[in-house]
């Protein structure tokens, strides 16, 4: 694995920073993302020869997701403010990556809808940000758009079915951002919305008394063993090799990745030697975060990604153990994925005080670098603390991505 300075001077500086929020279908499944730009420098605005010259790396590293066994690559929605569509020189932009979506802050105009007809002909697809029934000059672009954006918090929760029913009698599908729990998701999978954004895979619901269970209390238990400083290779592999399963994924990680070995390994105690016990405790903390029946891919892929985001910029802020930030951000939604409430699961877990306290309060280095990658994911940008440069988080964020991705197939295979 590259190291992080590796990652941030070996990989293309962008004139943005930019997060991925995922865009779901009513299956839960990924089916677009929502792009959330900024410009490097304060105050600048992101133009469209900006997001033109970042198309190559959002296709080819933020976008492209393992869903369903395979890779594949999500359009994304692209927020266009009203006076970027009437710019003569707007540039060419890709049809199959991108839904461009209209924010309305002005009245409309003849120039603006003869832009948008000319957008859809050309085989665009195009949203609409934000409608209101209340904003009536929009329901005239309602035979133009593909997809309408609906904002829970700014429309009133009597008037949600009525404005669904208008843009379904118009042929629009109906985005819903702000879906923050599973009882909104399912409200608004019953009033008949297609899409929907926000936290609500994010959101635990604790089942009283549940536990870890299944072979995941071994990993609990070789997890706790690798804390121990005078564990050995041997009494570690006598604990792992109780799983047959988890004795061969070892196995076949320290063979695909090589490791500098001339002969294949064979045995746990050689292949744990040879990875160390911080890659072991690393590959244990990814076999226990592993999907769980009925729980979305992206949820697992979302952990992958802030762990390992987590642990690049705690090695860019010159942290010891980095391994320590990858766990607290890899187990930071762990409640979500086993419906364990994170006050039980911390009990269960075999953690360090610190990262307990990140992991229930963000406190401490662990909670202040957490706190962090959960602004970023949002897009919160301007509330990051200045610890690094902002180029640092986007060059961290592009690499988890990526490497998120591998890990899932590694986790597949």
């Amino acid at each position: 694995m590259h190291n992080a300075q590796q990652c941030v001077t070996e990989a293309p500086q962008l004139d943005t920073v930019l997060a991925c929020q995922p865009v779901f279908n009513r299956n839960q499944e990924v089916a677009a993302f929502d792009l959330k730009l900024r410009h490097n420098r304060a105050g600048a605005p992101v133009t469209l020869e900006n997001i033109q010259a970042a198309m190559p790396m959002i296709v080819e590293s933020y976008t492209r997701i393992f869903q369903h066994g395979q890779l594949m690559s999500m359009p994304s929605f692209l927020k266009i403010p009203q006076q970027m569509l009437l710019d003569s020189r707007l540039p060419e932009l890709p049809r199959k990556h991108l839904i461009l979506e209209l924010v309305p802050n002005a009245a409309l105009t003849p120039e603006l809808t003869h832009n948008l007809d000319a957008l859809a002909g050309d085989g665009h697809r195009l949203a609409l940000h934000g409608y209101s029934p209340s904003r009536r000059d929009l329901d005239s672009l309602l035979g133009k758009v593909h997809i309408a954006r609906l904002q829970l918090g700014s429309l009133p929760s009597q008037q949600l079915g009525p404005t669904v029913d208008i843009l379904r009698a118009h042929g629009v599908d109906i985005l819903v951002d702000g879906v923050d729990s599973q009882q909104q998701f399912r409200r608004c999978l019953e009033l008949g919305a297609t899409y929907f954004q926000g936290t609500f895979l994010s959101e635990a619901s604790p089942v009283a008394g549940k536990r870890i269970g299944g072979n995941k209390l071994l990993l609990l238990e070789l997890l706790s063993k690798l804390q121990d400083p005078d564990a050995t290779a041997a009494s570690l592999e006598a604990l792992a090799i109780r799983d047959a399963n988890l004795t061969y994924r070892i196995l076949r990680i320290v063979n695909s990745a090589g490791q500098g070995a001339h002969r294949e390994v064979d045995t746990l105690s050689q292949a744990i030697t040879l990875l160390g016990t911080d890659e072991i405790r690393r590959w244990v903390n990814l076999f226990l975060v592993e999907a769980e029946p009925g729980k979305p891919e992206e949820l697992t892929r979302n952990m992958l990604i802030r762990a390992r985001m987590c642990e690049i910029l705690a090695e860019l802020d010159s942290q010891p153990f980095p391994v320590n930030h990858f766990i607290v951000g890899l187990l930071s939604q762990l409640d979500a994925l086993m419906d364990i409430g994170m006050d039980e699961l911390v009990q269960q877990l075999p953690l360090r005080v610190e990262a307990k306290a990140a992991l229930l309060r963000r406190e401490g280095i662990h909670g202040e670098i957490l706190s962090e990658v959960e602004l970023y994911e949002r897009g919160q940008f301007d509330r990051l603390s200045g610890r690094l440069s902002l180029s640092y988080y986007e060059v961290a964020y592009r690499h988890a991505c990526a490497w998120a991705r591998q890990a899932q197939f590694d986790l597949c295979a």
